[in-house]
């Protein structure tokens, strides 16, 4: 997946014609590039404001002094570098296909055979890293590349050797939540046992498509790798009992990662992908096509033949019938366009990123997308979204001076992760989709990202606050509300004015991540502003939260604070009524549902929600509240104006663009502009683009049994 230079890229490094960018992070860009000889590499540049800093400088010397030490097939080489130039650079043998973690959220778990293989090759891989006296540190789904000869491990950013210490101590934490192991997330020295650990934990990743300590917070993955035991339920019955010695809490308990070889008894197979299912070839072989056929490329000398024009392969390759015939064609296919470069016919062909290929853009319907759960637990909230957004482009479509006629395609996925990355492919194949919007919850939005990622599609989310999702950073997602970590800050600053000094916070774990990051977040949010904070986290299979509850009011606070369910916060209610305390009581708003004033009665009474949705009869969405009730004949309910929004800041863009834009464009027309909706001003943070950089938020406080609305908090 490659996005295209920006004016500010340079056009060469190190002798490397550049020819688009591969990624962004921290420290720097790369490139996907090709060198002198004609081969494609992948050139990491270090960013100009780190260049000059001594500590990165070193940093990224030893990256590549490491990448070099390293010597294995199943490890990306170095092909050239300079740590010392103005722009220090570093290029590898460039890997055509696609992460394990793209793999496996797009086509599902590997089959028992193919985790056995992927974790042998691994395993030589890691202990040609081991051999050199290193430590990789960085083991994840998203650092093994899938080519069509093999895996790759690929990043040695943050390996070091076994006898270095940290630059600073911001780098002593380094590696990706949920793949390392718990001595890296107490901050201790990693080993070559800290690399099997992660290798353990990405395997069963490829066994089952779920990391084994789950995902969400990042502080929730660190005290689960240390404290829990992995949740390995659909692994192989063959392989269970190698990762659970790797993922032993004991480093010395866990085997090398040569005793891993030496374990998974399977032949390795030598230029075969038949251990891949089928979908995960065609997706190598797509991904070879989609980021190498590109246009316009300067020819060089692997380009043309003697003559100077382009080289052919033989006219009588034979093609031989059956799956290894057929994986064969798909294969060599890619393998053509690999080493012909690829051109604008080839590129068109093979990708569409939301230019007209062959057809006159006037020809293509314009169609936004609505991935939503419209018939499972959040059908309520999803249909609200769907009907607001609908009524946006119907509003549209109306108008007597539109540029294009929109189209609004639906996918139900009911609520569920399975058939949410299901509908998220189908709804992203098609050519003519330029955005979507969904999905509505937290693990439907999760299971998609994937899915829209890989096609280039802009996802927007009017719903989902989560603030990690899965195990790749997704690169065209932008969640137009404000997150969990975000909200109670407004919280805790409202507690402050009510002349609340001493807070108890009830986090439940049955509220899953959004009660763990506002709860997590208030209780920092409380620190900052010198209010003392008294936490308390409940686990999931707790039955008492009666008694929790007036064991924490026996402390004396003047203020309490529940992140959990609608049920289970009914029940908190009831016990705080039963005793004599009368502070101001806060909820979290995911459990502001009807089943909470139902069941906690006139105890429910006085609570206040601090919540991201503005109430429907709010005079800022009076127009449209009017506009929903006589086109539905009824009030719109909680959310359906945010979706209103996000929508017509989508149609905002694709009609400020003069034109049909590409995904691309219209992604970077959303990330980088600012939009005022009728609910906030949805404008983008510059670092990570996904996040909503200002946040409005509406308080509400339960009165006669219902959710009175109390306004928009001032912060």
């Amino acid at each position: 997946m490659t996005d295209k230079l920006t004016p500010s890229d340079p056009a060469r490094i190190g002798g490397h014609r550049l020819l688009a960018r591969l990624g962004a992070g921290g420290m720097g860009v790369v490139y996907l590039g090709r060198a002198e000889s004609g081969e494609p590499a992948a050139v990491k540049v270090i960013l100009p404001e780190y260049a000059d800093q001594p500590e990165f400088r070193a940093r990224f010397r030893r990256e590549v002094a490491a990448a070099r030490r390293v010597d294995s097939p199943w490890a990306v080489p170095v092909t050239g570098a300079d740590p010392d130039a103005p722009a220090p650079w570093l290029a590898t043998a460039f890997v055509a296909g696609p992460s394990l973690a793209e793999a496996v959220a797009t086509c599902g778990p590997l089959p028992p055979r193919g985790v056995r293989i992927l974790g042998r090759m691994l395993a030589r891989a890691l202990t040609a890293v081991h051999d050199a006296g290193l430590v990789h540190r960085d083991v994840k789904p998203g650092n093994v590349l899938i080519a069509v000869d093999g895996p790759r491990l690929i990043d040695f950013g943050i390996a070091r050797a076994t006898e270095e210490t940290a630059l600073t101590s911001a780098d002593m934490v380094l590696g990706t939540p949920g793949f390392l192991a718990p001595e890296q997330a107490r901050a201790q020295p990693a080993s070559p046992a800290s690399d099997v650990f992660a290798l353990g934990c990405l395997l069963s990743y490829a066994a089952t498509g779920r990391p084994p300590f789950g995902t969400g917070a990042v502080d929730a993955l660190l005290y689960r790798t240390v404290h829990d035991e992995p949740h390995l339920d659909g692994v192989p019955d063959d392989t269970r009992d190698l990762l659970e010695r790797c993922l032993a809490k004991d480093p010395a308990a866990r085997p090398t990662a040569r005793e891993v070889d030496e374990t998974l008894v399977e032949d390795t197979p030598q230029d075969s992908v038949d251990w891949l299912p089928d979908a995960v070839v065609r997706l190598i072989a797509d991904r070879s096509a989609a980021m190498l056929a590109l246009p316009d490329i300067e020819a060089t000398a692997l380009d043309a033949g003697a003559d100077g024009q382009p080289a052919e392969g033989p006219a009588d390759t034979p093609v031989t019938t059956g799956p290894s015939g057929r994986r064969r064609f798909l294969l060599l296919g890619g393998a053509a366009l690999i080493a012909a470069g690829g051109g604008a016919a080839l590129w068109a062909a093979r990708r569409d990123d939301g230019t007209a290929s062959g057809a006159s853009s006037r020809a293509r319907r314009w169609i936004l997308g609505v991935q939503a759960d419209l018939t499972g637990p959040q059908k309520t909230l999803g249909q609200a979204q769907e009907r607001g957004i609908r009524l946006a482009v119907e509003q549209f479509n109306s108008r007597e001076d539109k540029p294009f006629t929109l189209t609004l395609k639906t996918a139900d996925d009911r609520g569920d992760a399975t058939r949410a990355a299901k509908v998220a492919r189908a709804l992203a194949t098609d050519r003519d989709l330029l955005a979507v919007i969904g999905s509505t919850g937290d693990e439907t939005t999760g299971a998609s990202l994937d899915s829209y990622d890989e096609q280039l599609v802009p996802q927007l989310t009017a719903s989902s606050a989560q603030s990690v999702y899965g195990v790749s950073e997704p690169r065209h997602f932008l969640q137009a509300v404000p997150g969990y970590t975000s909200l109670p800050a407004t919280a805790a600053f409202s507690l402050r004015t009510q002349g609340v000094r001493r807070v108890a916070v009830l986090i439940d774990r049955d509220g899953g991540v959004p009660a763990w990051e506002l709860g997590r977040t208030m209780f920092q949010n409380l620190g900052v502003l010198k209010i003392a904070g008294q936490p308390r986290v409940v686990p999931r299979l707790a039955e008492d939260l009666a008694a929790v509850a007036a064991e924490m009011v026996a402390h004396k606070p003047d203020g309490f604070v529940y992140m959990g369910t609608p049920a289970r916060a009914a029940a908190v209610a009831r016990a705080l009524a039963r005793t004599e305390f009368n502070g101001p009581r806060v909820l979290g708003y995911p459990a502001a549902g009807p089943e909470f004033l139902t069941a906690a009665g006139t105890a429910a009474d006085g609570w206040q929600i601090f919540a991201p949705y503005i109430d429907p009869s709010a005079t800022p969405v009076r127009a449209f509240a009017t506009a929903y009730r006589k086109r539905y004949g009824s009030a719109p309910p909680y959310w359906a104006a945010e979706a209103y929004d996000v929508a017509r800041m989508v149609i905002t863009r694709l009609t400020e663009a003069g034109g049909r834009p590409s995904r691309n464009r219209l992604y970077d027309l959303l990330a980088k502009g600012t939009y005022k909706g009728l609910v906030r001003t949805y404008a983008f943070d510059e670092k990570n683009r996904s996040w909503l950089k200002g946040y409005e938020v509406f308080r509400y406080e339960v009165k006669g049994g219902r959710y009175s609305y109390a306004g928009k908090v001032a912060f």
